[in-house]
Parts: structure tokens; sequence; C-alpha cells
């Protein structure tokens, strides 16, 4: 059972109970509730850590905890009606939208129902997670001197510094910028290379994110379709002609959601092209660091291979460690690099000092190369798991690419298959999967479903899923 299950299930059971002790009344010692309920001493401290947050319950260090007493009665509600016309007037007129669609964020952030195999999780399960390496790199860090002033507003040399020898090539620590995680690094890029109303070219189909963010600052996406060499550059041509776009975002290596590698071919061709156009390539480089075991030697990124400035580069640490380890990195060459450097000191000001020390302590640890190892071996057997068990029991979905990284698959459906009935059908059944339709920025030529198989416990729990996908379409498609 995941640990935060555990924890609200504990919760709810202790909230019925409450009625049994007086206010104010001291409930039982956490050893009891420990052997009571046959749970761990953490998930009753942060079941008592939720009651205590909800009102219900007052904890006192070394006395224990207590039913709370009656909180005074709540104001009347204020109207807030009036905030429908502060928020919409003249609302046609704006550039940029003040109502933003997070649909396509949530849906791999949102936890499912206890019960529900995660297959829709963008994050490492939490047992794949380097927690002790974490914990430790995070004890040592706050102990660094100065681990707690003010950092340089680019980053700390030293992790700079890093992040450019692993981008490779001729980038250097003087043009890498520290961001906290990869969509913030992804927002800096867009707001500081287009304007709003202006044209950005996109993968087609790509990270609904990114989408959201292109949205969010008023540009228009405009589709470049991806087959399983990468973005076509007979397509690119065409759309950077037809709209005189300045940017192209594109995910080169382990594309999400298909899964592809820009091909050896098409690399030169990509840069060549944006190159004529005056424009800027944003390269995610996402999962490079969730590599297979079976991969073989990876790609450099395309900004190691950028003399001229036209790669705008991030990547981050957050998908090989823990949602919450928000540290990235923004690579950029000339003038835009100070551009990039305003946007960011103006949102952010800086990422946390702590934090920042945490991941040099991190990646120069012996820990760090033993947990990439470890990663790349579990992901290849999971992918190859859950492989086996779609051809298995799902021949009809049409999973046309098998990456060798990265941590989800792209199934086609059958043709009129409607997969929102389908995702819905699949929650039914106990198994949360991502519908195709957030990941297209115009109509989709087809009905798709990302599947991924690093967020659950393991290869029985993808196997089950993929059972409990069967009975979903099923009943969806007869």
């Amino acid at each position: 059972m995941h640990e935060r299950s555990s924890v609200a299930e504990l919760a709810e059971r202790l909230r019925r109970e409450l009625d049994r002790y007086p206010q104010g009344g001291k409930l039982p010692s956490s050893r009891v509730l420990v052997e009571r309920f046959r749970v761990s001493p953490v998930t009753v401290s942060r079941a008592l850590a939720q009651l205590a947050a909800e009102g219900l319950v007052v904890t006192r260090p070394g006395a224990g905890a207590f039913r709370a007493r009656p909180r005074a009665a709540a104001p009347a509600a204020g109207d807030t009606s009036w905030q429908e016309v502060a928020l919409s007037a003249d609302g046609a007129a704006d550039l940029v939208p003040r109502s933003v669609d997070a649909s396509g964020v949530l849906v791999s952030l949102a936890a499912p129902p206890p019960g529900v195999i995660e297959f829709n999780g963008g994050y490492l399960h939490p047992p794949l997670q380097p927690e002790r390496a974490l914990a430790a790199a995070l004890s040592r860090a706050g102990r660094r001197p100065g681990a707690w002033g003010r950092p340089p507003v680019e980053g700390l040399a030293e992790l700079r510094e890093w992040f450019a020898r692993s981008i490779g090539g001729a980038v250097t620590a003087a043009e890498v910028l520290i961001t906290a995680g990869g969509q913030a690094g992804l927002t800096t890029a867009l707001r500081a290379l287009a304007p709003p109303g202006a044209p950005v070219l996109v993968e087609s189909p790509t990270y609904p994110g990114m989408l959201a963010i292109a949205r969010a600052a008023g540009l228009r996406p405009v589709p470049v379709p991806v087959d399983a060499d990468g973005v076509r550059p007979a397509l690119l041509a065409d759309a950077f002609r037809a709209t005189g776009a300045r940017v192209l975002v594109c995910q080169p290596l382990f594309q999400n959601p298909t899964g592809a590698v820009l091909a050896a071919g098409r690399r030169g061709e990509v840069l060549r092209l944006a190159r004529e156009a005056g424009a800027f390539v944003v390269e995610d480089d996402f999962v490079r660091r969730l590599v297979h075991e079976d991969a073989g030697p990876l790609p450099r990124p395309l900004a190691a291979d950028d003399p001229d400035g036209v790669v705008v580069h991030v990547c981050s640490l957050t998908k090989a460690t823990s949602p919450s380890f928000r540290v990235s990195a923004l690579a950029a060459r000339g003038p835009v690099l100070e551009r990039l450097r305003a946007i960011q000191v103006v949102d952010t000001f800086f990422v946390p000092r702590p934090l920042q020390e945490a991941a040099l302590e991190l990646v120069g640890s012996p820990a760090w190369p033993r947990h990439l190892r470890a990663i790349a071996a579990e992901l290849r057997t999971r992918r190859d798991t859950m492989t086996a068990a779609l051809r298995r029991e799902l021949p009809d979905l049409a999973l046309p690419h098998v990456p060798a990284g990265g941590y989800h698959l792209w199934l086609r459906l059958p043709d009129g298959c409607d997969e929102a009935a389908l995702t819905a059908a699949a929650l039914r059944a106990g198994v949360a999967v991502t519908p195709g339709r957030p990941y297209f920025s115009a109509e989709p030529p087809a009905a798709h479903l990302r599947l991924s198989f690093a967020a659950v416990a393991g290869g029985g729990e993808i196997t089950e899923g993929v059972r409990r996908l069967r009975a979903a379409c099923e009943e969806v498609l007869g």
C-alpha cells in the first residue's frame, strides 16, 4: 500500500473515533496507535499532523495529541460574485489570457483515489526515488558554510559548472542559469523569446504542460508532426515559412509522448532551418537521466552542437530524483542570456540556496551514479513488462514505438474509439490512464492513450493495471 493512502486511511479512522474523547481529552499514544492499526510511526505522525491541520487535534511535543476544542462559528460567507465581472471585463481584447487551462498539467500531478493503479503519473514511484541519498545530501547541504545565505541570482558557480559539463560541447558555466524545475525554465524561455500573440512551433503531439505555458503567455502553438525519427524537417520548413515563427520547442531525446529520438540526419537540418528563419530552438532535454539499460550511447544535446546560439537548452534533476527536488538549468549563448536572466530574477529572484547546495552534494556523491544505474535497469524491466502485457492482453491497441528511455508508452486506439469514454471506464475499473487529446495543439489524427510505468509499485501492478485496462476496453469497444 502506498504511504499516502495509509496516512489517509488512518486519518479517516481516527477522525471517526474523535467523539470517544472529551474536548481537550488525550488520544492514545503514538506507540499504541502503531500497535493497534499495524502501521509505521511515520504513518501515525502524518495522520495526526493531517488532523491537526484540520483543527481537529492539537499536538503538544512531549505530551501527545489531544482532541481540539470547538472553533468559533465561521463567519457568514461573503459575496464574491463581483469577481466574475472583474476577471472577464474586456477579456476579448487581452493579448495574454487571464484564464488558464491547467488540466493537461494536473492530470499528471493529481494522485488517483486509493486502490487505483497510477498509469498516469509523471514521476518515479517513491521506492525508485533516491530518498536516502536526497536526505543525506540535504542534511550535509544545511551544514555547508553560507548554506542559508543569498545565492548568486544565476545560481551557484559549482552547480552551473556541473550542468555545463553534463550538456557538453562548448557550453560554459557562464552560459547556464539555475532554475526551479524544468517547467519554470520553459516558462522563462518562452516569455523571453516571443511576444504575446506570436506563433510558436511545437511538436505534434507534445507535452501538455508546454502547451499550457505557451497559451498562458498569449502565444499561438502551431503543430509540426513528429514521426519515429522526431520532428519532420520538411513540415518544419513549411511551418516556418507559413507562420514567420521565431521559436520552435522540441524534445529531441525520448520525446513526450511518442518516445521518439531525433534522428542523426535531422539534427543538423533542424538547427539549419531555425537559423535560416532567424528562430530559436528551445530544447527540452527532460529525461536524459531516465535512459534505459539497453539504450546504448545517447546523442548529445542539440546545445552541444550549436556554436551560434540557436538553442536555448532546458534540463532538470527532478525527473530522476523527486517531484519536490526542483533544480534545473537553462543554458543559452549570446544576448538572449541576459533577457532570460532578467525574466527569471523578476519572477523568482533565485532558487533557494539550500536546494542548490543539496543538488551539489547529491550529484557529487557515490550514491548518484548508483541510483542512475539502478533506475536504468528498473525502467527497462518495467517497460518490457508493460509491453509484453499490452501485446498479450490488448493486441488491438497499436504500440508503434518502444522507447529506450523515459517512463511511458504511447498507444494508438482503434479507429472510432472514444478515448474520453475509455479513460472513464478505465478509472471505474481501477486504473488511471492519460488520454491523448491534451497532447495535440490542434485536432488529433487519432485517439491515443499514454501509459506510465514509472509511477506504479512494480511489475505485478503493471500486469494488473493492463488487465484492468482490458476490462475497460471490453466495456467500451465491445
